[in-house]
């Protein structure tokens, strides 16, 4: 069940699909690339809030573009659309509450690190870069 029209969300997927991002449309695919034991994953939870829009999918890209170091695997589910996949997403991203956008960093299967609403909404853009590259250099 969706909660926004595609063609409101269409140009919002495309955004982060235009730069690498696979979208993940059902459980079982999210279950597949979260459940790999092998390399790094982002994963991020795309919204239509204004956040998102102008602060985490601009950071994420810019953070990738940037990084001499970047996960092997980009994804992302849409808060508000694909609602199974988004919960299965969520499954894995605990123990941290539903939110909306997030960005995660697996490796190996485990979750590494965490940007919440909250770190994006209160933080400026160029923050959010420099904590998704600390997360690279680390982990990737």
């Amino acid at each position: 069940m969706a909660t926004y029209p595609e063609y409101m969300v269409a140009p919002i997927r495309q955004d982060l699909v235009e730069a690498g991002f696979e979208q993940l449309m059902t459980p079982q695919e999210v279950d597949s690339v979260l459940n790999e034991q092998n390399g790094t994953v982002l994963v991020a939870v795309n919204s239509v809030c204004g956040c998102a829009a102008g602060k985490a999918r601009p950071a994420i890209k810019l953070a990738l573009a940037s990084s001499d170091k970047k996960p092997a695997k980009l994804v992302t589910v849409f808060a508000g659309m694909e609602t199974e996949a988004v919960a299965k997403v969520r499954e894995h991203l605990l123990p941290y509450p539903p939110s909306s956008p997030s960005i995660a960093l697996f490796k190996d299967g485990e979750l590494v690190h965490m940007i919440e609403r909250y770190h994006i909404e209160g933080n400026d853009m160029m923050r959010i870069v420099d904590n998704l590259q600390g997360a690279f250099e680390e982990y990737c």
